[in-house]
């Protein structure tokens, strides 16, 4: 099996987790433990596309209610979905 090099520095790429934060101007979200392969050397996140678009469902869904504050832990969002 091929090792995954990170884009920017070179260093290999582990499965991991990541905490996911967006500031909506009026309100912050944030999401824990979002999966991504992670450099082992620069600490870069990378993230599957699947992934990328379920972290937009729910910034769209807390910009549509406004949150002030908005955390979210990915996994319980996953299985409600």
């Amino acid at each position: 099996m091929r090792k995954s090099r990170c884009a920017l520095c070179g260093g290999e790429m582990k499965p991991g987790k990541t905490t996911f934060t967006v500031d909506l101007g009026f309100g912050v979200v944030v999401v824990r433990g979002v999966p991504a392969m992670v450099c082992e050397q620069c600490g870069e996140e990378w993230m599957k596309e699947e992934t990328a678009e379920t972290l937009e469902r729910i910034v769209d869904e807390a910009r549509g209610r406004h949150a002030m504050i908005e955390v979210a832990q990915y996994e319980d969002i996953k299985k409600a979905s």
